[in-house]
């Protein structure tokens, strides 16, 4: 499969398993998971024509792990970054002394003045490089790294829990953890 039709498939997966799945008739259940078949249907109604094989490829080949089939094979969700309600079901994890989060710089203002909140999505999501954030962060223009204290933020009873592609998650990072470049 070209890179356009993988993204093009990734972007469609993306919408509709974290955002708006009643959009093509799906509900996903407490976890987030929908059986394939039923996607496979649902996607086909709306006009895009998708293999079993084709969807295997895009979450086997996605260097960024945003889905995950099932042990059984039968089921597919999104990792992380949801607006509709789910429950991962992702336990509590002790996480690195230093995480990162990639933003741009319009938002640093009200970053200082309120910490990192999930704002649409139910957690922030954070990094565990740099390399990263900055990835992160330049999608949506010239991108600033900010360094979060999570060791302190772990230590004070703040929950982190990390998602199946290494995505960390927290509900809140108050601006006393952040650490602004320059």
């Amino acid at each position: 499969m070209d890179d356009r039709r993988a993204t093009r498939i990734s972007k469609y997966l993306s919408r509709h398993l974290r955002h708006d799945p009643g959009r093509i008739g799906l509900t996903l259940d407490a976890h987030g998971w929908v059986e394939i078949p039923r996607l496979l249907e649902a996607a086909a109604r709306d006009g895009l024509r998708l293999t079993r094989g084709e969807l295997e490829e895009v979450v086997a080949g996605s260097d960024k792990r945003r889905f995950s089939i099932d042990a059984r094979r039968d089921r597919i969700r999104a990792n992380q970054g949801h607006t509709v309600a789910v429950d991962l079901g992702l336990p509590p994890a002790e996480p690195p002394p230093h995480l990162y989060h990639g933003t741009v710089g319009r938002n640093l203002a009200a970053i200082r003045r309120d910490g990192l909140r999930p704002m649409e999505r139910h957690d922030v999501h954070l990094s565990p490089d740099r390399e990263t954030a900055t990835a992160v962060g330049a999608r949506r223009g010239r991108p600033v790294v900010l360094v979060v204290d999570s060791g302190a933020m772990h230590r004070d009873g703040h929950e982190f829990r990390v998602s199946e592609n290494g995505v960390w998650l927290v509900g809140h990072v108050p601006p006393e953890y952040l650490r602004f470049p320059g």
